[in-house]
């Protein structure tokens, strides 16, 4: 076990430029977006391999907080397992006669930004979901313990935002200690997400929007309401305004509505020019609820993803740490590899666990009447939200692991979305006219999500559809025969 606090008076603003302080890796822009594969990693700490992880940052008065104090609790780098994973807490105190507790969520997303800058760390997501790897190329170099990154991190945040007068910074590595910190970090995030749901877009002129990840996710543009906290989870609309109030230059700045052309779909005009212009063009359209036609683009930092479930009509959610496979075959990670990066996806989105609290949640497609299957985790940390009348009729993988599985289960519960079944066999059981085919094909093209690819049952072939959007009244591919 080591405990040890690195000398507060080396990372003064008002110190020299510290030619005492010399940093054994590299620090700056040049390696936001920086990846870290397991094969080159020293350690990883938190991850889908570790169950409890937390980030989080609290506004102190100054006599609370000792000025550029880094404490490990815990086993520090030296006494890892190279290869391992490892809880991790990391726990920031800041004060200043500015700094408003409002904002602490704000600053709390800034790890993410900065830790991104030291050369060897590789930071992902937030909140309970925090992942962080250090490379052994910087290990080697001399960033051989934590010490550095929160000398790193006190660096980043002085110098960014004037307004922090004091930062400590505590890691809690040792897993015993960490779970009174870690349900701490629960309750503080519960109360700041209570805080933003009794706020509606209707109330408001303007949105916010966050562009922190677009390091990660270039043509990424975060659209954040009232009804919709951003795919992280960790910033709502009060966030994101005080953030812009605090940082004007910062990546959270308002957003004019403009004219609203579908409040269900959430379509605004000036959300559609901002995410043009801050994509440069490779996003021209984002409908705000539904996670259908022009989705809203995500980064890689969403807590869980809402995806389509053909063979029922319906909406499944996951989230990442759910081990396995879902009712479609597809674990968490492979479906977020058609859901990150920036890209509309139909059929796949990325959200907060918070946004389905919302009275606005994917509003468009049904709402709580389409959601199909969820892990039980999921399920038990929203009830509170669901509609009583539909709470046993949402399948878990206690209760479905196939489609198969999940078409009896909605069928012996009498789900909302039978009802849809009904209506399709209805259609299908009347032939349309030949010019009623023709106009149906062209009004509803049939989108394929980036990057899909459909295999062959046999022949060693593939077809990979990116961006892809085909109209057709049938498909068939035959085999050439031989001559």
């Amino acid at each position: 076990m080591s405990d040890r606090v690195c000398e507060p008076d080396k990372l003064r603003d008002d110190a020299p430029p510290a030619a005492d302080v010399k940093f054994p890796m590299e620090i700056g822009e040049m390696f936001e977006g920086q990846r870290i594969r397991r094969p080159d990693m020293y350690a990883e700490f938190g991850g889908v391999d570790v169950p409890k992880k937390f980030e989080l940052l609290l506004v102190k008065a100054m006599e609370e907080v000792e000025d550029g104090k880094v404490e490990i609790i815990g086993p520090d780098l030296p006494e890892l397992k190279v290869g391992g994973s490892y809880t991790l807490g990391l726990l920031i105190h800041v004060a200043g006669k500015k700094i408003d507790k409002d904002i602490e969520g704000v600053l709390e997303r800034r790890v993410h930004y900065f830790a991104n800058y030291i050369e060897g760390v590789m930071h992902v997501n937030q909140r309970t979901d925090v992942w962080v790897r250090l490379s052994r190329k910087s290990y080697d170099k001399g960033l051989n313990t934590l010490r550095w990154v929160g000398r790193a991190l006190i660096l980043l945040f002085r110098r960014s935002l004037p307004i922090i007068e004091k930062i400590q910074i505590t890691f809690i590595t040792d897993p015993t200690m960490l779970e009174d910190y870690y349900q701490q970090a629960l309750e503080v995030y519960k109360s700041r997400d209570e805080r933003a749901r009794g706020l509606m877009e209707e109330q408001v002129e303007e949105f916010y929007s966050c562009v922190l990840c677009q390091s990660f996710a270039p043509t990424h543009v975060c659209i954040i309401t009232p009804n919709r906290m951003g795919g992280c989870g960790s910033i709502s609309w009060f966030d994101a305004r005080a953030s812009s109030n605090v940082d004007p230059k910062g990546p959270n700045f308002p957003v004019r509505k403009g004219e609203c052309l579908d409040p269900v779909k959430g379509i605004y005009t000036g959300v559609d020019e901002v995410v043009k212009e801050r994509s440069l063009g490779a996003i021209e359209h984002i409908r705000l609820h539904t996670i259908f036609d022009q989705p809203h683009t995500s980064c890689g930092c969403f807590e869980a993803i809402a995806y389509f479930i053909p063979e029922v009509d319906g909406i499944g959610i996951v989230h990442r740490d759910f081990k396995g496979p879902t009712v479609n075959g597809l674990s968490f990670s492979t479906m977020a590899e058609h859901t990150s990066g920036g890209t509309q996806n139909a059929g796949f989105l990325g959200i907060a666990i918070e946004y389905m609290r919302s009275a606005k949640f994917l509003q468009a497609d049904g709402g709580w009447s389409r959601i199909v299957w969820m892990p039980t985790q999921v399920k038990d940390r929203v009830k509170d939200s669901i509609p009583l009348e539909m709470f046993g009729s949402i399948a878990t993988e206690k209760d479905a692991k196939t489609a198969g599985e999940l078409k009896e289960f909605l069928k012996g519960k009498n789900h909302p979305v039978i009802q849809r079944w009904k209506e399709v066999a209805k259609e299908e059981a009347v032939p349309p006219k030949e010019e009623e085919r023709a106009v149906a094909a062209e009004e509803t093209p049939t989108v394929i999500p980036a990057g899909i690819e459909i295999p062959a049952m046999a022949g060693g072939f593939k077809i990979v559809l990116k961006n892809a959007r085909i109209v057709a009244e049938k498909v068939i591919i035959k085999r050439a025969e031989k001559k």
